[in-house]
């Protein structure tokens, strides 16, 4: 199961709000593997899809993904994150992963 802190909610609250998709989840997405491990997509969404799973970890908001993100999330935490150097937004942190020798092992979390 994934884990979504306070501050993340309220960071996708606001964007749901500030799009008008208030009511409307969101979607999380497996988007390839990279040496940091699973790279993961979000986009807003209104409903779940066929086959999807409903995840209601968040207590304003719905975030809806497929079985092989589902496993691929197992044990994240989303987090806010504003940070001078790589800037302000959402970030997934995988605590199972690492990090990887080809890039000095500083890449596990992302």
């Amino acid at each position: 199961m994934v884990t979504i802190t306070a501050d993340a909610e309220k960071f996708i609250d606001e964007l749901l709000e500030k799009n008008q998709k208030t009511g409307w989840g969101i979607k999380v997405y497996l988007s390839g593997y990279a040496c940091s491990g699973p790279q993961f997509g979000m986009s807003f969404q209104e409903k779940a899809a066929e086959g999807e799973k409903v995840d209601n970890s968040a207590s304003s908001f719905a975030m809806f993904y497929d079985e092989e993100t589902e496993k691929a999330l197992q044990d994240c935490v989303i987090e806010f994150v504003d940070d001078p150097n790589f800037g302000t937004g959402l970030s997934i942190r995988n605590p199972n992963f690492n990090g990887c020798a080809s890039c000095g092992g500083g890449c596990g979390s992302y």
